[in-house]
């Protein structure tokens, strides 16, 4: 499978599309907001401690507060590092970085469960060194952790933890066991490491230069720490183009392209100090159309912002996304199949799930996740989605969990979630319903006038009433529903005058008495 990242930096924003044999399967953008923060490093002040709910809200200078649970808070008091033993004994672990944001798919560092509440590990107004875990999504603030990890080339280094772990994607026992052995040889303090899927075949002296140059950030963390006013940032995570060149070039992509000579530029930099052997995989993009334009990748994108997603068979699948969750929901649509029910509503399934796994990974859905397939009748078929659904997902880095289908058809299954989905970052609640997704119906609202005009009916003395309404609901009154306008003058002996307001929202509506000169 042929991999190309291509980088789209002209402009106010930047995005990254890394594409498999021409197909857009992973979107990031990066703006110059809040909403791709994870892995910064703060010195943030403690604001309030909630006992009941065993976290703590933190500011780090951000426009919304964020949080902290119990479990992702350090007790020092114990130990200044956390022994292995309290650890998870698996010793096999997924590249550690910032998964989701990060294009590795790459896992949280191991922590084990506080045995203290929250207001013995903090205080009120106490400094703490945290980093951002999840970055602010809708309503919800940035989420913290105490468990620093700061991902390089080759490794991810973890501070606070004493724990060797290496990249699941290194199969090859005896590479694993050399990687480990000489992480602990080199290693000149309790932190903890994992070798990442790009250290494989790591020579001693390139392992040991990327363990010191982790160390001395981390040092450089810590003094920024003790000399910094809180809140303040102590250490930036690389742009979105260097993330995805560092994480995705050699085992995940096999060519960069970037529009923007700069970025071009800067990324040559990076990759002559860190990669010199790429060099030749980055190139400059210079068309006379836009780079997305030129790879076909707009389209994809809008398409991947609608709720309705369409199936070659004819069927389609609607994707709702919620506060806590996200729903999606299989059609059969247009397909009426060719023998029998059954298997007419199995191809609709086991086509849904090929566009679900790669809707999910593209959109870049996030939390619990429930699926309501076509109810199918025989086990096996049901088995067979299933497993299809799990399989698709294979290709996904982000970590996954999926139950079986229950007995009303339904499958559950979360993604972790780091960073905003890509319809949370490319758009905002619709301003004419304020989010709800729907209207009122023309109907409802020339009722809603009626008996509003009924209820303030006493307190108009003028001879006229005069109702100002939207065009479209002053077409229909004087129309269709013009009943509601005779009914009105009949009740009041009053004569009841509209006029349209192009500037009002559907909704919106005036009752005015108006008196004969």
């Amino acid at each position: 499978m042929y991999r190309e990242l291509v980088v789209n930096a002209i402009g106010p924003e930047i995005r990254v599309a890394l594409l498999e044999d021409g197909t857009i399967v992973e979107l990031y953008v990066e703006r110059s907001d809040e909403s791709n923060l994870s892995g910064n490093i703060y010195k943030g002040r403690v604001q309030r401690v909630l006992p009941g709910m065993q976290a703590a809200f933190v500011d780090i200078g951000l426009n919304q507060a964020a949080f902290i649970y119990v479990d992702d808070v350090i007790d020092e008091r114990e130990s200044g590092y956390l022994e292995h033993v309290y650890l998870s004994n698996k010793e096999e672990e997924d590249d550690a970085g910032l998964q989701s944001e990060e294009p590795d798919g790459e896992k949280e560092p191991p922590k084990p469960r506080s045995k203290s509440s929250i207001e013995t590990l903090l205080a009120e107004g106490q400094d703490v060194l945290v980093q951002i875990a999840r970055s602010p999504i809708g309503s919800k603030g940035a989420r913290l952790t105490s468990y620093v990890s700061i991902p390089g080339r080759f490794l991810v280094l973890m501070p606070t933890v004493d724990h060797i772990g290496i990249s699941k994607r290194i199969t090859d026992e005896d590479e694993r066991l050399r990687l480990k052995n000489l992480v602990l040889a080199l290693r000149t303090q309790n932190h903890g490491y994992i070798v990442r899927t790009a250290g494989e075949g790591l020579s001693e002296d390139k392992m040991r230069k990327e363990m010191d140059f982790l160390a001395n950030l981390w040092t450089d963390v810590q003094a920024s720490f003790r000399t910094a006013v809180s809140p303040a940032l102590l250490h930036k995570e690389l742009t979105v183009t260097l993330r995805s060149v560092r994480d995705l070039l050699t085992h995940d992509a096999d060519k960069v392209t970037i529009d923007s000579a700069a970025v071009h530029k800067s990324v040559l930099m990076f990759i002559e100090k860190f990669m010199p052997h790429l060099t030749e995989s980055i190139t400059l993009y210079e068309g006379p159309e836009p780079i997305f334009d030129a790879y076909n990748l707009e389209v994809d994108i809008g398409r991947a912002l609608k709720k309705k997603v369409w199936l070659k068979c004819g069927g389609y699948i609607i994707i709702e996304n919620t506060e806590a969750l996200v729903v999606i929901d299989v059609n059969t649509g247009r397909y009426v199949g060719k023998h029998n029910f059954e298997e007419t509503v199995l191809k609709t399934n086991l086509e849904a799930v090929k566009e679900i796994a790669y809707q999910v990974r593209l959109r870049n859905l996030g939390g619990i996740i429930i699926i309501d397939f076509i109810d199918m009748e025989r086990k096996s078929n049901q088995e067979k989605v299933y497993t299809s659904l799990v399989e698709a997902l294979k290709k996904d880095k982000a970590k996954t969990n999926v139950l079986p289908i229950s007995d009303m058809g339904l499958v559950q299954m979360t993604r972790k979630r780091v960073v905003k989905s890509l319809n949370r970052m490319l758009c905002e609640p619709c301003f004419y319903c304020d989010g709800e997704g729907v209207l009122l119906s023309r109907q409802t609202i020339c009722n809603n006038i009626y008996r509003e005009v009924l209820r303030l009916s006493h307190d108009v003395q003028g001879e006229k009433i005069s109702l100002r309404v939207h065009p479209d609901i002053a077409d229909l009154l004087l129309g269709e529903a013009n009943d509601i306008i005779i009914s009105l003058e009949k009740h009041l002996h009053r004569q009841v005058v509209i006029y349209p307001v192009a500037e009002f929202h559907i909704e919106e509506f005036n009752i005015i008495e108006l008196y004969l000169e």
